[in-house]
This record gives structure tokens, sequence and C-alpha cells, in this order.
């Protein structure tokens, strides 16, 4: 059962939950489709400070060569030099620098965003889904959110020309987060 307890009552450590957790992504492919994808090894923190979520944050490591998006054959390109280089370029990382309330369930966290070694700024929108107490006496909360990015940014350049005009891959990526926590002690 879903409550909304006082958000002071929710100050807190908490740690992701990779059970209940999707870090996913959408690309545009060949300018007709898109292509979903998540990646299924990752960790992360948050800090939530609900007298003031200005005080919150957030911090999440990937593992890029968990990269799942149904093909074998697309999972190994995207893992290689084409794209995430995965052997030099272990991880991408998430730090946040910002968090504000935008008013009734609705947040926005703003941090660094390292792919390839390169790090440049990340806005995500994020919507509070609630707090509840498991059958195991777990305290969870639950964010969804979304933010693009556009891939030449981090580096991520390859592509191939369309014959009837485009490109095989689209620049705009956007990014998904389906967040379970648990309260830490």
């Amino acid at each position: 059962m879903t409550t909304t307890p006082d958000l002071a009552t929710l100050t807190g450590e908490y740690t992701i939950d990779p059970a209940h957790t999707t870090i996913g992504f959408t690309a545009r492919h060949a300018m007709v489709t898109n292509v979903k994808g998540k990646f299924l090894d990752f960790s992360g923190t948050l800090h939530l400070d609900g007298a003031d979520p200005s005080r919150s944050t957030a911090s999440l490591d990937v593992t890029m060569d968990s990269i799942d998006t149904g093909s074998p054959d697309r999972d190994g390109h995207l893992k290689s030099s084409d794209f995430f280089k995965t052997d030099e370029f272990p991880k991408m990382t998430f730090r946040s620098t910002r968090a504000e309330s935008l008013g009734g369930d609705d947040y926005r966290i703003t941090g660094d965003l390292t792919i390839l070694g390169t790090t440049k700024p990340l806005t995500i929108d994020l919507e509070f889904n609630g707090a509840a107490k498991d059958p195991f006496g777990n305290e969870r909360v639950g964010f969804e959110g979304r933010a693009d990015i556009k891939r030449s940014e981090w580096g991520l350049t390859w592509n191939a020309a369309l014959e009837t005009g485009g490109v095989l891959v689209s620049d705009k990526i956007k990014l998904n987060f389906d967040i379970s926590a648990i309260k830490q002690g």
C-alpha cells in the first residue's frame, strides 16, 4: 500500500534497489522506429531531506558492459570502440550538484553525467511516486524520471548514413529512470 507521509519523515540515506529499479534509454533507429534498452548492473544512493529538498543528493554508478537492448549483436556493437568502449570506460556515473522542488510531487535534480571520461551537466525531472513499508519491513521511496541528452556531447558520434537520407542512430537519446530505494538504518 502506497502512502504519502509527511515529507520530513522521509529524510535519510537510501540505497537504490536494483531488483526494482530500471535505468533505461530510447534511441531512434533508422529514422523510423525506437530501440529501447536498459542497464542490468548499477548501484546508487540517495540522501533525501524532506524538510529541505534542495539539500537532497543522488549518486549513480552504471556498469556499461551490462547494456541490454534485447539483441546480443547490437549490445556487442554498443560495447565496442564505436560507442561505449567498455574496456577503457567501464562505468557511467552521475553525481548530483543541485536538487529542487517544483511543487506537488515534481522535483528536478541536476548533476554531472560522465560517459567516456567526458563530464557534462544533466538535468532530470522526477516525479515522486510515494513511500511505503514493504512486507519485509523496508521503508521504500519511488521516483520516476526522464531526461534527454545529445549523445554527441559525450563523444558518442558513430553513425551511418541512410540511402534515403538521415542517419542510422539518432543523436537524441531519451533516458528513463524508474527508481525504488530502501532507507538505510
